[in-house]
């Protein structure tokens, strides 16, 4: 069986970029790899193993998001106290949500947004989303 372990995501800024998941998510650097060309980022926290990969290519300039990619998430214990968090740290964030399937809300969330345009779903933990 497989198992997953990371996630990656280019970006331009590797301090502005740890900078804003350790701010608004509490994600700690656990590994830096430096190559020639690139550095890769591991970010994580007590949480879980799973991992966020930050890729700088070096010399780079902005990346264009396209519309492939859709979003990152996590789950929190208080949707309303991560909302408070993260939008003060200046972080760009949707107001929260909820979404609804046949009269049941089914999540209760909000978007915020990274440095490199990024989105973060932030998901009330419960149901689907542990």
């Amino acid at each position: 069986m497989a198992k997953m372990i990371h996630s990656m995501i280019r970006v331009r800024d590797e301090a502005r970029s740890v900078a804003f998941y350790e701010a608004a998510f509490g994600l700690k650097v656990a590994d830096r790899l430096a190559f020639e060309s690139f550095t890769l980022i591991y970010l994580s926290n007590a949480e879980d193993d799973f991992e966020l990969e930050l890729t700088v290519n070096h010399g780079h300039g902005a990346y264009e998001l396209g519309d492939g990619y859709g979003h990152l998430a996590v789950s929190v214990a208080d949707v309303a106290a991560a909302h408070g968090h993260v939008a003060g740290t200046g972080a760009t964030c949707t107001a929260i949500k909820e979404l609804a399937l046949g009269g049941k809300v089914v999540g209760k969330f909000f978007f915020v947004t990274d440095p490199d345009g990024y989105k973060i779903e932030v998901l009330q933990r419960g149901g689907r989303f542990k």
